[in-house]
């Protein structure tokens, strides 16, 4: 995000940056920010320190459910409720896995509890929060 190297950002940095990490922040929101941080909001310069301690306090701050959901619409590409095979296949794709079309069938046939061959929203949340043991 430190487009020219200088262990510092600018204001419009900050912003792609804090967009790109996935926050969505009005412009008054950053200003407070900035604000608490002692820096003006259109000629500041914002440190490497103060940058990580802002950002890891936001997401300190984000709530999983949030993010969960967030998730399943980022798989969820056609806006359907549900992810289906073609969704599968297509981010297989996109992230260069390669998987084999049986693997992505097996993947929704295991946690495909309503039996309607795609996976909705609360089948995800159940696999994103199941225990890990």
């Amino acid at each position: 995000f430190d487009t020219d190297s200088d262990n510092m950002v600018t204001h419009y940095e900050f912003k792609v940056a804090l967009r790109a990490l996935g926050f969505e922040l009005k412009k008054s929101q950053i200003g407070r920010i900035l604000a608490e941080y002692n820096i003006k909001q259109d000629e500041g310069l914002i440190t490497f320190d103060d940058f990580n301690e802002i950002v890891t306090q936001l997401v300190l701050e984000r709530d999983p459910c949030e993010e969960m959901v967030r998730a399943f619409k980022l798989f969820d590409d056609d806006s359907s409720g549900k992810i289906t095979f073609r969704n599968l296949k297509k981010i297989s794709a996109e992230l260069g896995e390669g998987l084999a079309d049986n693997d992505l069938r097996a993947m929704i046939d295991e946690f495909d509890k309503d039996g309607d061959g795609a996976i909705n929203l609360e089948e995800f949340l159940s696999i994103m929060s199941a225990d890990t043991e």
